[in-house]
Parts: C-alpha cells; sequence; structure tokens
C-alpha cells in the first residue's frame, strides 16, 4: 500500500490499560474473542468463575483495542463495539485505550482489516516466542497512517456510507434468493398435493420401496484415501457431496454394503440432526453410508428417484419428519417411521410431468444462487478496494 499520510507509532496515540478482575466460583463470565483478518471481536461462551485456568480476567469497555497475541499476525485485531462491552478476556488478549484527541477508534477498525496492517503484526510478531507471540511492546512500535482527527472522521463516514451501500446490496440479492426458495417451496407443496389429485389415495413408503434400511451403526476407521464414507453433511447441499467426505478401506466398504449398498437411482434420506431431507442417487461412484442415512431402494416400476425425492423435500412430509423425530439435543428419525411416509403415487408419466415442472423452478432457484454467489464475490472485494484508497488518501 501507497501510504500518503504520515505513519505514526502507536504508542504516541493509545496505552496498554488493565481492569482485572479475580474470576469468583459461581458468577457468570462473558467471554470476547477476536475473529482473523480483521472480522472483528465477538462474544465467546459465558462460563462460570470456577471454570477458567486464569488467575485474573480483564474487563473490555468501548473502543478499548483489544489484540490476540498469538494471531495478531493474522490479522486478529480489533476495536471493542458495545455488543462486546463489559465481556472478559485473558492475559492472552492484551487491551488499549486510544487517545481519541488524535485518533478516531473507528480508523483504526478499518485499519485492522488490511493487508498492510496484518503484515505489521506479522513482522513484530516473529522471533518473540516459540509460537510467535507479539509483546504489547513490539505492538505499540506498529506505525499506522494518521491524518489529522478530522480528516479520518470524514475518510470513516465516507467508509461506513459506501460499506452501508454495499451490505444492502449483499442483502437485496440474499434476499432475492431466499425469495426464490419460499417459492419453490410452495410449489412442492402444490405438487404433492397434486400428485395426490392424480393418484385419488395415500400409500406407505415401504409399498413403493424394495428395501428401506440405514448405514452403518459402527464408526469405521477412517483413512486418508479409498472409498467415500458419506454421512448428512454430504448430502444437505442439494447435491451429493464428495469434497469434504471420509474414507474407508475397500475391505470394510464390501463388508459394510453386504447389507446396505448405495446405488444410482436410489434414495438417501437423513436420519438425524438434519432429518427428512432426501436426495436421489445421480452418480455410480461407490460409496458406504453412516447410520445419520437412510437408503431406500425403491421399486422403480412404480415410482421415479426424482419425484420421490421431490414428495419427500415437499412441507408435508418435512413436517412429519419434523414432528415424529425422537431423542434429546441430536433428533433422530426412525426407520419404522420413514416406512409410513404417506406418498401419493400417480401414474409414471404424471410424475414426470410434474418432475420436469419442478426442475425448471429449480434451474432458476440455482442459477439465483449462482448470481448471488457471483455479485458476493465481487461485493467481498469491493471493501478491501475502498479500504486501500481511503489510506492512500484518494477516498
Amino acid at each position: 500500500m501507497n501510504i500518503s499520510f504520515p505513519l505514526v507509532p502507536l504508542n504516541e496515540i493509545i496505552s496498554p490499560v488493565e481492569r482485572r478482575e479475580v474470576p469468583i466460583t459461581g458468577i457468570a463470565y462473558r467471554q470476547v474473542g477476536v475473529r482473523l483478518w480483521g472480522q472483528g471481536a465477538y462474544e465467546r461462551e459465558t462460563i462460570d468463575g470456577g471454570q477458567t485456568q486464569y488467575t485474573t480476567l480483564n474487563r473490555v469497555e468501548l473502543n478499548d483495542i483489544i489484540v490476540n497475541k498469538i494471531w495478531a499476525r493474522n490479522g486478529s485485531v480489533s476495536i471493542i463495539r458495545s455488543e462486546t462491552v463489559g465481556c472478559y478476556a485473558s492475559g492472552e488478549f492484551p487491551l488499549f485505550v486510544p487517545r481519541t484527541d488524535r485518533l478516531d477508534p473507528n480508523w483504526f477498525y478499518y485499519l485492522t482489516r488490511t493487508p498492510y496492517f496484518w503484515k505489521q503484526c506479522e513482522e513484530k510478531s516473529h522471533g518473540t516466542s516459540g509460537k510467535n507471540r507479539i509483546r504489547p511492546e513490539r505492538f505499540l512500535q506498529i506505525e499506522i497512517p494518521l491524518p489529522p482527527l478530522d480528516e479520518q472522521q470524514r475518510i470513516v463516514a465516507r467508509i461506513d456510507a459506501l460499506a452501508s451501500r454495499i451490505a444492502e446490496a449483499r442483502g437485496l440479492r440474499q434476499g432475492a434468493v431466499e425469495e426464490g426458495e419460499t417459492i419453490f417451496k410452495s410449489r412442492l407443496r402444490f405438487a404433492y398435493n397434486e400428485a395426490l389429485d392424480f393418484a385419488g389415495s395415500l400409500t406407505d413408503l415401504s409399498a413403493i420401496c424394495h428395501q428401506i434400511t440405514d448405514g452403518t451403526h459402527n464408526t469405521p476407521l477412517y483413512i486418508e484415501e479409498g472409498v467415500p464414507f458419506l454421512s448428512v453433511k454430504d448430502i444437505t447441499s442439494g447435491m451429493i457431496d464428495f469434497s469434504d467426505a471420509r474414507f474407508i478401506s475397500r475391505e470394510d466398504h464390501e463388508l459394510l454394503t453386504k447389507r446396505c449398498r448405495p446405488e444410482f437411482g436410489d434414495i438417501l434420506l437423513t436420519k438425524v440432526g438434519t432429518t427428512g431431507y432426501a436426495k436421489a442417487i445421480d452418480t455410480v461412484r461407490d460409496f458406504s453410508i453412516f447410520v445419520s442415512l437412510a437408503l431406500l431402494k425403491i421399486d422403480k416400476s412404480r415410482v421415479t428417484p426424482k419425484f420421490l425425492e421431490y414428495l419427500i423435500n415437499s412441507p408435508q412430509i418435512n413436517a412429519l419428519s419434523k414432528e415424529n423425530t425422537r431423542g434429546v439435543g441430536n433428533k433422530n428419525l426412525v426407520l419404522k417411521f420413514i416406512r409410513q411416509f404417506p406418498i401419493p403415487v400417480p401414474s409414471l408419466d404424471e410424475q414426470r410431468r410434474i418432475v420436469a415442472y419442478l426442475d425448471s423452478l429449480q434451474a432458476q432457484v440455482d442459477q439465483l444462487k449462482r448470481l448471488q454467489a457471483e455479485s458476493a464475490a465481487e461485493l467481498d472485494a469491493l471493501l478491501p478496494s475502498i479500504l486501500d484508497r481511503a489510506f492512500k488518501g484518494e477516498l
């Protein structure tokens, strides 16, 4: 970054501060953390005073500068905003107060979001300890661009206005995606009712499946490379996603699939955690599944895979799934109830017509998601560009 403002060491404009308290058993203490890469301070879990290993905790106040000793080099430095006032930090998070007659706290906040500042923190962290912690005295040696206070405030106001417009644009694009998904869910509800009108009655899911079972109840030995072993997280994105899957040996896979072998055209159904989500298998790749997934081997002479996927994902079946999960915490959808899912089964021609209609709608929603992702990436790149210009004195 080509800095046009004079550089001033932090020790001239901020000072260390401590508000130490001895934690007391039976007293709740809100904890503060600092995200990486300038993403700000946040409130962590609340702990009892008897749970901490630290003999003292440091209370944070509005506009404090908080530094993560270990991860400052990765941008874990920020300003305390109103939502974290009154939280506590350990000694690993030294605090500083700005001289507000020279430094606008928001100027410093935006500076912590720049690669320029991260580089300064990294340089001051090297060699300070085995874990490259930044010592407070080294942090205070960092030099930052510092125009007059009124100029800082003018630029901050300009950044705030532009950041607000970026957030608004992001919200509008996300809102369009959410509206599209809401419309699609309403069409799934309509499709279920339309299928029932044509079928004239409901059929238990078990009547149109050759087998309804689930994956192994025993956690196999994971290996670095092998046959993918899928769980709920690997199918709930709208596709069967192997990118983050674990792997098991070919021998374990063959053993597990003697009872439960996923094949093209079968249906996977989530039964633990995110329950009742269906995905038709559209790949011929070998894989095994954990107990968190059910496997439906359907009678294709009576029902098409995509039609059944859509109907199981309809609001009607989704509501039944939520009403009939069992357990505390991690809810479970049992096979006995899955087998009783009420499914309308119209003719195959009618199923294909409904699927074609829903496929076209899904394609439109997917296109919205792609456009939203592309625009989000463009919007994400705007703020760093704005900050770069701001600290060059071009804003």
